[in-house]
């Protein structure tokens, strides 16, 4: 498998200009219900609160979110910094604590979770970063190499 391409610059600026409706949206119920959820960190330079809408997908009480950018996002970058977080999914909001994830085991397992459960919409991005079509493990491996992920586990409520 050849190493895999980077989306070009454009993609991620449009992104973040999307970003702000996104979270107005999820915020009010509306919008990618099911897909994307709103995660809340501290800015690890700032100690501001940052919002970035990413798609996951739920385990059991987890939710799992993977970052494109890898470990050198900005709201993953914040996360391992301050590990407790919010998220905002399916119209509710609670708190959470953060678990960094580099394995690219545990990465691809993910990959492969994500590609089960949406082949059509997953694979396309993965094509678009130079994945293959027909995939063995070890190119789930490769691909995940780079790349990062993050647990949330919710935390119960305060009283």
């Amino acid at each position: 498998m050849p190493s895999p391409k980077h989306p070009p610059t454009f993609i991620w600026r449009l992104m973040r200009r999307f970003s702000c409706r996104v979270i107005r949206l999820v915020a009010a119920g509306r919008g990618p219900a099911g897909v994307v959820l709103v995660l809340t960190t501290t800015g690890r330079k700032s100690g501001l609160p940052r919002q970035t809408p990413l798609q996951y997908e739920q385990v059991d009480e987890d939710f799992y979110i993977a970052s494109a950018r890898g470990p050198q996002a900005d709201w993953f970058r914040n996360l391992q910094a301050e590990p407790r977080v919010a998220v905002l999914v399916g119209g509710r909001q609670f708190p959470a604590q953060a678990e960094a994830v580099t394995d690219p085991t545990r990465i691809a397992d993910f990959l492969a979770l994500r590609l089960a459960r949406r082949p059509r919409m997953v694979g396309l991005i993965m094509r678009l970063e130079g994945f293959p079509l027909r995939y063995t493990r070890a190119d789930l491996e490769q691909f995940a190499a780079g790349k990062a992920l993050a647990v949330l586990h919710p935390l119960p409520p305060a009283e």
